[in-house]
Parts: C-alpha cells; sequence; structure tokens
C-alpha cells in the first residue's frame, strides 16, 4: 500500500532472525504515516514488537490504539496516533513512556528504526511538527534501548521525506547522533 514496493523493516527483521537467530526485534516507527504494512506482517507474531507513532486521522487509516495484535501476538503491538500539529513533547513522550517501559519486558535482541522524515515540521505530506533536535533526541533514546537490551545492535532503515532540504538536515540529525560515542 502507499509508497513502498518492499517492506525494507520486515525484510531486514526477518532476515536478522533466519540468518543470524535473533530472537527478539522491537520495530519503532516514526514516519508520519502508520506502518500498516509492518504491522500485517507481525500482528500474530510475538518475536517482533511492532511500535508506530503517526497522524490520524491520515492516510492509511489504520494504527489506532486498539490495534495491539492478534493471537500470540496479542499485546506485541503498540500504536500511538497523534492529530496534526502532534511534535516532540508528543512524539518524544510516547516514546518514554509507553514503548520505553515495554522494551523492559520485551527485552530485544535487536533494534530497528523505520526512520521516516515526512514527520518533520514542514514536510509537504504530513502535518507533523518535529524538529532535527528531535530526530536526534529520538535517535538518543533508541540507541539507549539497543545499549540496554541488543548489546547496542541497531539497524537505521531510512523511510519518507518529501522535503529534500528538510529531509537532508533531519537526516543528517539522525546521522550525528547515531555516530556519537557512547
Amino acid at each position: 500500500m502507499g509508497f513502498c514496493l518492499f517492506n525494507n523493516i520486515a525484510i531486514a527483521a526477518r532476515y536478522a532472525q533466519r540468518r543470524y537467530g535473533v530472537e527478539r526485534v522491537a520495530i519503532a516507527d516514526w514516519d508520519v504515516h502508520h506502518g500498516n504494512g509492518t504491522q500485517d506482517v507481525f500482528y500474530t507474531d510475538p518475536s517482533v514488537f511492532f511500535f508506530s507513532t503517526h497522524q490520524s486521522p491520515w492516510y492509511p487509516g489504520t494504527g489506532a490504539a486498539s490495534e495491539t495484535g492478534e493471537g500470540a501476538g496479542k499485546g506485541f503491538t503498540l500504536n500511538c496516533p497523534f492529530p496534526a500539529g502532534s511534535g516532540g513533547a508528543e512524539i518524544l513522550g510516547a516514546f518514554r513512556d509507553q514503548f520505553g517501559p515495554r522494551m523492559e519486558t520485551f527485552r530485544p535482541d535487536l533494534v530497528l528504526i523505520s526512520a521516516g522524515f515526512d514527520s518533520r515540521h514542514g514536510d509537504p505530506l504530513g502535518r507533523f511538527l518535529l524538529t532535527d533536535a528531535d530526530f536526534s533526541e529520538l535517535t538518543s533514546f533508541m540507541l539507549g534501548i539497543a545499549d540496554k537490551y541488543a548489546a547496542g545492535r541497531l539497524i537505521s532503515v531510512l523511510e519518507g521525506g518529501y522535503d529534500l532540504n528538510g529531509l537532508s538536515r533531519a537526516v543528517s540529525a539522525h546521522v550525528h547522533s547515531l555516530s556519537v560515542v557512547r
């Protein structure tokens, strides 16, 4: 659905599990759109925890907070939909207050980021207000999760971002935070 032909983050998670024996994968998606394809792939799978912050209502119209998984995967999907105009306080708050505590129980072996930058202020496809500093802080938070539970194993996959100037600045802030020696 949408702009993606292949679900790179889902492929990465499954590849890590099958090729390298990774047992538990946490995927965090801060793209302005709900990661409906990723959710669908892992909705019944307790070995992958999927977390999405996204604008709602917005395309594709999925990702209600009540969508938490099914069967063995019940409780391994966490959706945090936010209205247009939401920014760092809301998104960072969801990462800290909802995702972080869930990782204490899940304890991932690998952390993956669906790093979409169409949630940056000024992007023509979204109405979120994240700043480059917010992306840096989100990245640092995710590195902390990876350090604490996954021996520092974190992979970031570039997703959306349609204001090319803003995209380059947000990616730069993200990559800078990834490169900081901890």
